[in-house]
């Protein structure tokens, strides 16, 4: 197999580029248009409604607001081939939760125990937010100590910016496309971090490797060359990877869809951030020392 040879670092400044558009209009579509929260974070009702039958969404969505819901978040589910509903709605009373779905099971003529209702109240949804911020915390401190034994506190530092990169560029989609972010999503963008982090960790082990035996060489053109040795690797790995979280987003149902939707936008753009982000800043980085400044005043070619 012929030895690849892209000028990944040559190119550093398009992807940069590139980033920079993506996280501006992240942050942008953030602060314009903001996050859609499920239930599980504000508080409300789900109900979820089996055996519905040919009864269309819209029909429920309607009976939904023929009984006094304002703005009923209706998703069609279905297990074993038997279809169905959960709908959230901002309903915080459980006695009026329950009295809603029986009337609209009576307008949809549905038995009794077709209907399931569950009540979170703000105060746990506070908690979960909480909860899942300190794990999102948690998570980058312990990658910035991980890396920082294993390697050096550089190499941590532009893995956890690739990181911050890849969280911001998914929420910011989530903002655009206005997909409610629940329990599902806050799972996956833990996971996101794992698959990034691997990416990024297998690029810089090899450049840890080759720089052991830098001689007229570029910091910077050694870890090109680094990037090239193991890019088949990252990109069957992502490939592999990607193949059923696809499958689960298209074809998984509802229930599944933003579980698979954040790790698709994740896993992307974490295979591109350990390339184009994390890779080329930590290069530039080692470059302002006095030994690889050297190197690249006399060797530079990229």
């Amino acid at each position: 197999m012929a030895k690849l040879n892209i000028d990944f670092m040559g190119h550093r400044n398009i992807m940069f580029g590139i980033s920079i558009v993506l996280v501006v209009v992240s942050i942008g579509a953030l602060a314009v248009r903001g996050l859609t929260f499920g239930v599980e974070f504000l508080g409300g009702t789900s109900v979820t409604i089996a055996n519905t039958g040919g009864i269309t969404s819209s029909q429920v969505g309607d009976a939904f607001k023929a009984v006094g819901v304002s703005a009923p978040n209706v998703q069609t589910t279905e297990a074993q081939g038997v279809k169905g509903f959960i709908v959230r709605t901002e309903v915080a009373s459980p006695e009026v939760a329950n009295q809603q779905a029986g009337e609209v099971a009576k307008a949809l003529k549905l038995s009794a125990d077709s209907f399931q209702v569950t009540t979170i109240g703000g105060g746990w949804g506070k908690n979960i937010t909480d909860r899942a911020m300190m794990a999102l915390i948690l998570s980058i401190a312990a990658i910035l100590l991980y890396i920082s034994v294993r390697f050096e506190y550089k190499m941590s530092l532009t893995a956890v910016l690739a990181l911050v990169h890849d969280i911001l560029i998914t929420l910011g989609i989530y903002a655009l496309l206005g997909a409610e972010v629940t329990p599902n999503t806050i799972a996956a963008l833990l996971t996101i971090l794992g698959y990034s982090l691997y990416d990024t960790i297998v690029v810089f082990h090899r450049v840890k490797e080759n720089s052991q035996h830098l001689v007229k060489q570029s910091f910077m053109s050694m870890a090109n060359e680094s990037i090239n040795e193991v890019i088949v690797r990252s990109l069957n790995t992502s490939l592999t990877s990607l193949a059923p979280v696809v499958v689960m987003l298209f074809f998984g149902g509802d229930t599944l869809r933003d579980f698979a939707l954040a790790l698709t936008i994740g896993l992307t753009v974490g295979a591109y951030s350990s390339i184009g982000v994390a890779s080329p800043i930590y290069a530039l980085w080692k470059e302002t020392e006095p030994k690889y400044a050297a190197l690249r005043k006399k060797y530079a070619s990229v």
